[in-house]
């Protein structure tokens, strides 16, 4: 073998042995667990292969909880989607020099991916029965404890879900809106065009296909969080994630663990529906944003 093809050999080797350990990751802590996941669905206890597993999601509690689920999910996401494009918008329009810019950005990275137990104890310990909010609404004559709304609720749940998602909403789609170029608005100006005609016809069209990925992610963020839920609320509200847990545990009934499979294969598809829209949406995005 001469020094041509040894180099050419080489050269093909250097990725796949650069990319091999992360290949290896995959595999161990994804691909081996989504195998499980499958073959538990699709099968009985036994191994014997069967659809019940699937009929039984379609039946309730399962069709509710799922219900419950999206219901949260696209909630969470229009409301985190419309107030974080609002502050990205701010912070975007606002001058380079401002310090603001600089605390929304680095207070944005941080809330997030600030989730689980310790946001629960927040809220909790700022609206629940004794929280610091709840006792200064008092001292002014608003009650909290004697009305409807309670931390311990979908309301409560969706509050917090919230909080987070209205950052990372800043988080994706302040790129987008840092890419649209100064000279696009000088011509529409140019031309005679209003603010609200630039807006229409420029800024929204380019814009749409990120915010609208953006959503999306916000959708699936909600759709697979659990343990913010868990911690605020346990079994009172019963969401997706909460039930498998449930099944796999056999808190709810004995030998079901297969149908919290066949729920995770479910969530499975939907948050993979959500990933090749993004990526669909993004590469749209990529033509005039790049």
């Amino acid at each position: 073998m001469g020094p041509a093809a040894r180099s050419r050999r080489g050269a093909l080797r250097g990725p796949w042995v650069g990319i091999l350990p992360f290949a290896l990751y995959v595999l161990a802590f994804l691909g081996l667990p989504l195998y499980e996941v499958l073959y538990g669905a699709i099968t009985t206890s036994g191994g014997s292969l069967t659809w019940y597993n699937f009929n039984q999601t379609f039946h309730e509690p399962y069709t509710s909880d799922f219900i419950s689920s999206l219901k949260l999910s696209l909630e969470t996401a229009l409301i985190g989607g419309f107030f974080g494009m609002w502050l990205a918008c701010a912070v975007v329009t606002s001058s380079p020099r401002n310090p603001l810019r600089r605390i929304v950005g680095s207070g944005a990275a941080v809330l997030a991916y600030f989730a689980g137990v310790p946001l629960a104890f927040t809220w909790i310990a700022l609206l629940g029965r004794f929280g610091e909010l709840t006792k200064i609404l008092q001292h002014i004559g608003i009650n909290l404890n004697n009305t409807s709304f309670t931390i311990s609720s979908l309301t409560g749940v969706e509050l917090a879900y919230v909080s987070f998602q209205v950052p990372l909403m800043v988080l994706l789609v302040t790129p987008a809106l840092e890419g649209l170029r100064s000279e696009w608005r000088e011509a529409a100006t140019g031309l005679g065009a209003s603010s609200f005609q630039y807006v229409r016809h420029v800024a929204a069209p380019v814009l749409a296909p990120a915010v609208i990925g953006a959503v999306l992610l916000l959708f699936g963020n909600a759709f697979a969080a659990y343990a913010t839920a868990y911690a605020l609320v346990g079994d009172t509200v019963q969401l997706v994630p909460g039930t498998i847990q449930n099944l796999m545990s056999g808190n709810v009934l004995v030998d079901e663990n297969q149908v919290g499979l066949a729920l995770g294969v479910e969530m499975i598809v939907v948050i993979a529906f959500i990933m090749v829209g993004y990526a669909l949406l993004q590469r749209r995005a990529g033509r005039w944003l790049a």
